[in-house]
């Protein structure tokens, strides 16, 4: 037994990842089809051993496959992921089309698992904003014993988060600085990435915020508590992979922070490295490739009643991206479809 499923967007960064993680955490697989659009046709990607050729996604049928991993812009989704849902295949959605409809579940598996059964109102399932995801699977088990008030978030998002256009401009760039006559001029980013931070990702709305702060704050409430007040700057930084967050929490409850060190240490997807000490922490290069999501710098916050800051840190690829995803279909087949 096994399911049948589809990796949509299987050529970008995030499909070649969804497909990765399929093969290394063994997922239950009886058939699987890479889709791409027209101009991929044909292109090769991996699957463990196997090699797969990808499918025109425009002409696909998806009757008769359980699962559908969309890793494509949402425009293409708003397209597909109807066609498929209509189908009877579970769409898990990586976009943010999906993300703020109240009849879609939004799900980050260690945090709210009971949500999959909401994935019946439309058979789609949407995947959080990779720098959300890392965030609330270190806030949950904290909420859970002294209930979070308000979170302070700055984050260190790499280059990969804005797809693979964006880690081409930080190498071209970096490559151009030391190169005489192979200046690059900005494309993806609007201003210089290499050996620069900028402080803008996504497009700016009225109040000042930029669209990624709004998805931190939105999300934070829908996956964990909307009594939440949450507040974001969301910085671009010269990484290939990996995001950082810099997280102040208040609690309603004083929380000591060997006591969080110790409920973090227990948490699922959690990885605690916090010595006082020269490399006693995580840094993002470190995270690369790796499952978990990695918490240091657990430490006291002496300006507020009960409060705590945390150095937070993921593969945005992976924790932020495909590997959710895939733990999305994971709890799908374990509490619902039932066929691995």
């Amino acid at each position: 037994m096994g399911y049948n499923i589809v990796v949509v967007g299987a050529t970008g960064n995030v499909g070649r990842e969804m497909l990765n993680i399929l093969a290394e955490r063994e997922f239950p697989v009886a058939k699987i089809a890479a889709l791409a659009s027209r101009r991929s046709l044909g292109t090769e990607c991996s699957f463990g051993d196997k090699t797969l050729t990808t499918q025109d996604l425009d002409g696909f049928d998806f009757a008769g496959w359980d699962i559908a991993l969309f890793a494509v812009g949402s425009e293409a989704t708003k397209k597909y992921a109807p066609i498929a849902a209509k189908a009877g295949c579970v769409v898990i959605d990586n976009s943010s089309l999906y993300r703020y409809d109240p009849l879609v579940p939004l799900i980050v598996p260690e945090v709210n698992p009971d949500a999959i059964e909401q994935y019946k109102n439309k058979n789609i399932i949407a995947n959080p904003n990779c720098s959300t995801a890392q965030m609330v699977v270190a806030l949950k088990p904290l909420h859970d014993r002294a209930r979070i008030k308000r979170v302070v978030v700055s984050t260190y998002q790499s280059v990969s988060g804005a797809g693979k256009e964006g880690m081409d401009e930080l190498w071209l760039q970096t490559k151009g600085i030391y190169v005489p006559g192979q200046e690059y001029e900005s494309k993806k980013f609007t201003k210089q990435i290499a050996f620069n931070v900028i402080p803008h990702i996504d497009v700016f709305l009225e109040d000042g915020q930029t669209k990624e702060e709004w998805k931190m704050v939105a999300e934070t409430k829908k996956i964990v508590d909307p009594k939440i007040k949450v507040t974001a700057t969301c910085v671009r930084v010269p990484v290939f992979v990996g995001h950082s967050e810099a997280i102040n929490i208040e609690f309603e409850d004083h929380l000591d922070e060997a006591e969080a060190r110790d409920i973090l240490r227990e948490a699922p997807g959690i990885m605690v490295v916090d010595k006082r000490e020269d490399g006693g922490y995580v840094t993002p290069t470190e995270c690369v490739g790796e499952f978990a999501t990695y918490i240091s710098r657990i430490r006291q916050d002496p300006t507020i009643d009960n409060g705590i800051n945390l150095w937070c840190v993921s593969d945005n690829l992976r924790k932020g991206a495909a590997l959710n995803a895939v733990q999305i279909a994971e709890l799908l087949g374990r509490r619902v479809l039932k066929k691995g």
